[in-house]
């Protein structure tokens, strides 16, 4: 797994240790910090030292304690630090008619000229490029600039100091397809793999790539941009159309990252995204057609025009709500950090932006080159709403999913098991909607099953809802508590609200230790789009594997797991001191199609050590001449 959130980088569990922070002991939050002020750039290091920002030799300990409070303040949900949001204001035009006295005479751009020029308009060609136009008294119109308030000032953003592009050879490229290229690498690394040797044991076309986002790329480098250039005098550039699409982050993974030529593709879903894209993974691993499959989602929604979208629907947390929400006249620092309130009282989602990638093998294979097993996806399960009066409100779909997901895990690891040993990771928008109905949700789903203290999760709390990535910072998490054995609390709940269903729930406000055999990623998006993810943890995954495989063969991996965990650890150590391995290929390696061999049976690639078989499955059978 790999990734960047609010929270941090998600190899190494960076993220979620920071969602568990006052729960580990003090050695561990210690490199904790000390890892994140290498991510935000509050501390460098090199020959074995550590600097502080001032290029100062300090110890680690001095570093910590010089950057912790900036550390915890500036990660997770905050006070939006783009300046717009704050005393720059957010840009705003208005038309304005000029009722000059003379003639305006004014020189522009040949290519500034607007395509309807009125009669009275006189212009002149000073060179190839330029212009000279005379505009009569009182005809131009122009937009003159303003700002306004923002009126939402929360985001769950990157920590600050990070920039993902920063890390590889970014040219204009959008937010989000940089955040992808950090976090497909930083997957790729954490994985202790190495990529080449992966892909030549396998056919190219055993490999496929599911990676997308909600919606699309809309900062200025991609579709935003673009969208505005008419009425923003800017000249739309060649990039701006191509990366704007949602499902370029799979495009950019083929292309620069892993030089794939398997299957790819991008199921887009709203806030279900990211486990429609796992669900693409899984059953093609399931029907053998793909053995190792890159799943992921990358998301930047932290702009003017899509916080505005979702203010304007009353779906997000504006300023104005949360004073009434706490009877305040001013809001605080303080107070933009506890914008999300899964299940408590609450008036609106926080919006933010994540990148998540995991790399799913099938089990031999995973067997085969002594793969670290984080846990393991036997299903995923999506259905729609059916009839609604509004296409954003709740239906009736996700009691479908959740259903099937208790079913499977009854099914595998028996009644006890589903009881006793799961956890639910709740969508948990902290809409006043979604904390009524999904809690409803989960209550005739535990009744079901004689459940009568659920745990629940929402890491929403920490992270904000990063729209296609949402679910991907749910799994991530899960993963992290498999891993240490605690369940992030729900900081900001200091109370359930009084029409959430709770009586079969178990809610907390701080970290509880818990051994879980699964979790359920459940997922509750706009449009009626559901979806419920299982995941179970590293042992139950092995015991699995010791069924199907055998012992012998699951020591046998156990021996192979340690050359890949001692490479895992390599590349943590290096990227927990800032030194990332940010992969991008960018011109290498280019096949156009004369460079290929190809016969009736096989297509040979150069630079692939295996060919791309061309049997396929014929479901018909031969029609007889």
């Amino acid at each position: 797994m790999g990734g960047i959130n609010a929270a941090g980088r998600t190899s190494g569990h960076q993220a979620f240790r920071r969602t568990v922070i006052n729960s580990l002991p003090q050695v561990e939050q210690q490199a904790l910090l000390l890892s994140l002020a290498a991510l935000m750039g509050l501390g460098h290091h090199r020959d074995g030292s550590w600097y502080n920002t001032a290029q100062e030799p300090v110890a680690a300990e001095q570093l910590v304690a010089e950057c912790r409070g900036r550390i915890l303040d500036h990660t997770l949900i905050r006070r939006i630090e783009d300046p717009r949001f704050n005393d720059a204001g957010l840009p705003a035009n208005r038309r304005a008619q000029l009722d000059l006295p003379h003639s305006l005479v004014f020189h522009i751009r040949r290519r500034q000229l607007p395509d309807q020029v009125p009669p009275t308009w006189q212009i002149r060609e000073i060179d190839r490029h330029t212009l000279e136009v005379s505009v009569p008294p009182g005809e131009l119109e122009v937009m003159l600039p303003e700002v306004r308030q923002a009126q939402v000032r929360a985001a769950g953003q990157l920590p600050s100091g990070f920039d993902p592009s920063s890390h590889y050879r970014s040219v204009h490229h959008p937010r989000g397809l940089s955040m992808a290229i950090f976090a497909a690498s930083d997957c790729l690394g954490s994985s202790g793999l190495a990529w080449e040797a992966l892909r030549d044991r396998l056919d190219p076309d055993e490999v496929a790539v599911y990676a997308g986002n909600s919606i699309g790329q809309l900062d200025d480098e991609g579709w935003g941009g673009l969208l505005k250039s008419f009425v923003s005098g800017n000249r739309a550039t060649s990039k701006q159309m191509p990366l704007g699409y949602g499902q370029m982050p799979a495009d950019f993974l083929n292309a620069y990252v892993l030089g794939s030529v398997g299957g790819t593709g991008a199921a887009l879903g709203a806030c279900a995204s990211f486990l429609y894209n796992l669900r693409l993974g899984i059953e093609d691993i399931r029907s053998g057609q793909r053995r190792a499959v890159m799943v992921g989602t990358s998301d930047a929604p932290v702009t003017p025009e899509i916080i505005e979208g979702f203010r304007a629907m009353g779906a997000l947390a504006d300023d104005d709500s949360l004073k009434a929400l706490d009877a305040l006249e001013l809001l605080t620092d303080a107070d933009y950090q506890r914008a999300c309130r899964p299940f408590a009282r609450n008036c609106g989602f926080t919006i933010a932006e994540a990148s998540q990638f995991i790399l799913l093998l099938d089990d031999a294979l995973a067997l085969e080159v002594g793969a670290e097993i984080l846990g393991s996806v036997p299903g995923v399960f999506v259905n729609a709403d059916g009839w609604k009066r509004s296409i954003s409100a709740p239906g009736i779909g996700n009691y479908i999913t959740l259903g099937k997901a208790a079913a499977l895990v009854h099914d595998m690891l028996g009644e006890q098991a589903l009881k006793e040993r799961t956890f639910l990771h709740a969508h948990g928008t902290s809409t006043p909607k979604n904390r009524v109905t999904e809690s409803h949700v989960f209550d005739l789903v535990a009744r079901a099953h004689g459940i009568d203290q659920w745990p629940v999760v929402a890491v929403k709390a920490f992270v904000g809802h990063s729209q296609g990535s949402a679910a991907g910072d749910q799994l991530v998490s899960a993963l992290g508590s498999f891993a240490h054995g605690l369940l992030p609390g729900i900081p900001t709940l200091d109370a359930v609200a009084d029409d959430v269903h709770a009586e079969r729930l178990r809610f907390s406000r701080e970290s509880q230790p818990f051994a879980a055999d699964a979790a359920f990623i459940n997922a509750k998006g706009f449009g009626g789009n559901n979806a419920t993810g299982v995941v179970l943890s590293p042992a139950v995954t092995e015991r699995l594997l010791a069924q199907r495989h055998g012992e012998a063969a699951v020591a046998a991996w156990r021996e192979r797991r340690e050359a890949t965990r001692q490479a895992s650890q390599a590349y943590l150590d290096a990227a927990d001191r800032g030194h990332y391995q940010a992969r991008y290929r960018f011109g290498e390696g280019v096949l156009e199609g004369p460079e290929l061999e190809v016969s009736d049976t096989a297509i040979h690639i150069p630079g692939y050590a295996r060919p791309v078989s061309l049997k396929v499955d014929n479901p018909f059978g031969r029609l007889d001449d």
